[in-house]
């Protein structure tokens, strides 16, 4: 008797758990939906260096971008050329999740913003601190970007890796330089 009170109160809990689980993700679905685009599109005002208000994002995004599909990608155009678009990878220890957008010579990089990153808090956590990428304003993607050791960053497209952070930062320069050439590629052609 003892065993089948068990047995049933855990099947009526699952149940109720379960029930209670499938109904709060239904009434919430559209929220977060919507949270999602809202995420998207300020991230790519924020990359194309477009000002908005919390309020005005949508409108703004629909008056002020032209979103492009080219071999299966959406690329997001500002007024004065500028394109950005999402990237996603491998780092070391998770993926990479981020904007990034060129000037219309495709050349230089305008803005980098890492949205999410699963790094090693602390050291490798810092490719997605403002201060890190913002040394990646101005710098010239092609052919390609080098990551060099701190303090040591020259040339035009040469960036300070994170010390103690190697292999973050290697991940970090291959998702770059191969997303950058593959989606320059496709926008060239």
């Amino acid at each position: 008797k003892s065993a089948l009170r068990i047995i049933i109160f855990v099947v009526v809990m699952g149940t109720v758990s379960s029930a209670l689980l499938v109904g709060i993700n239904s009434l919430t679905a559209s929220q977060i939906a919507r949270n999602e685009e809202l995420k998207l599109k300020s991230s790519v005002l924020d990359a194309l260096e477009i000002a908005y208000e919390k309020e005005n994002i949508l409108e703004l995004f629909d008056a002020k971008v032209k979103v492009l599909e080219k071999d299966a990608k959406k690329f997001y155009r500002g007024a004065d050329g500028a394109v950005a678009f999402e990237f996603s990878g491998p780092g070391l220890w998770g993926p990479i999740y981020g904007i990034a957008s060129i000037n219309s010579d495709l050349r230089t990089i305008r803005i980098l913003k890492i949205l999410h990153q699963e790094e090693t808090p602390g050291l490798g956590a810092r490719i997605a601190e403002k201060q890190y990428l913002s040394q990646f304003k101005n710098k010239e993607c092609l052919p390609q970007l080098i990551f060099t050791p701190q303090g040591k960053a020259k040339g035009n497209n040469e960036i300070d890796a994170i010390t103690g952070a190697t292999l973050t930062s290697r991940a970090l320069e291959k998702l770059l330089n191969d997303t950058l050439r593959n989606n320059i590629s496709i926008l060239k052609g």
